[in-house]
């Protein structure tokens, strides 16, 4: 998979959680994802389609941190993964793939983006409907892991 396909997912998701949470994450080491088991607890699932290519954008976060960034961001801490943090998991992964899409915008590709599937549970899983490899990226905050995702088919 070409890598412009996937910085910008990891810049906008710093960008993200940094401007919207104020929550630092420290980016780990990425590699081919060969199973579709999450990585955490809840995950936002978005497909993107544009005249070159089709893929998806995944991000999972364990509870511990999707419970601080709920905090962070609306001043109230939910006793595990309710609605409104699923909620929350839908609108940040809609404002991670928009950066995204803006940054592939301005390099020629002119993505459509699905709604955000939200999942969530012990061992949930993702399927990514791309023919490409399965790019894990995970990061570490002080709060737990996020996971990123990214599956394009060229």
């Amino acid at each position: 998979m070409n890598v412009e396909f996937i910085n910008p997912f990891l810049s906008s998701l710093v960008n993200v959680l940094s401007t919207m949470a104020n929550t630092t994450i420290v980016p780990g080491q990425p590699r081919i994802k060969k199973d579709e088991v999450a990585r955490g607890d809840v995950s936002g699932l978005i497909g993107m389609v544009s005249p070159q290519t089709k893929g998806s954008f995944s991000i999972t976060f364990e509870e511990s941190l999707a419970v601080e960034i709920m905090f962070r961001m609306l001043g109230e801490r939910p006793k595990g993964i309710t609605p409104d943090v699923t909620d929350m998991v839908g609108e940040i992964t809609n404002m991670v793939t928009g950066g995204a899409k803006r940054v592939l915008g301005e390099k020629g590709y002119d993505f459509t983006m699905a709604t955000p599937v939200v999942v969530s549970g012990k061992n949930h899983t993702i399927s990514h409907k791309s023919e490409g490899a399965k790019i894990l990226m995970p990061f570490d905050s002080d709060f737990g892991k996020v996971h990123i995702e990214v599956s394009f088919d060229k």
